[in-house]
């Protein structure tokens, strides 16, 4: 005996993959064909392929508006009566940008060299030792 399709598959399969792409609404059993179609994603993938985006982008990691709320209330809190230009804020967190990147860097290597994936405070601490930030 031949194979054959069961009736009604291939529409069912057609209203399943415009489903995927947004095109209508699903419901009830279809619902559950489609999660089940999807494929899950193993663990560490996704990090790896959030790290791959970020490291290709050259723009600011940091929100603009919270970054400039934190620095005027840096100043704020030393009593400085100041202005800032807009150029000097954004000079300040490209810096502090630059900085916070290297020090993860950093802190990753010490993380590494005690065998572990996962970076600990204690990895922080021994990273700004070795650059002599920290007495």
């Amino acid at each position: 005996m031949a194979r054959t399709m069961q009736k009604g598959t291939p529409q069912k399969l057609r209203y399943i993959a415009s489903a995927a792409t947004g095109k209508v609404a699903v419901t009830g059993k279809e619902a559950s064909l489609l999660n089940r179609a999807r494929k899950p994603v193993r663990r560490g993938i996704a990090a790896l392929r959030e790290i791959r985006k970020f490291q290709a982008s050259t723009d600011l990691l940091i929100r603009k508006m919270p970054f400039q709320r934190l620095v005027r209330e840096i100043a704020n809190k030393m009593r400085l009566d100041v202005r800032f230009q807009s150029q000097a804020l954004e000079a300040l967190q490209e810096a502090a940008e630059a900085f916070l990147t290297g020090l993860f860097e950093d802190t990753n290597l010490c993380a590494i060299h005690a065998k572990r994936v996962t970076i600990t405070p204690r990895d922080m601490l021994l990273a700004r030792r070795i650059r002599g930030e920290r007495p």
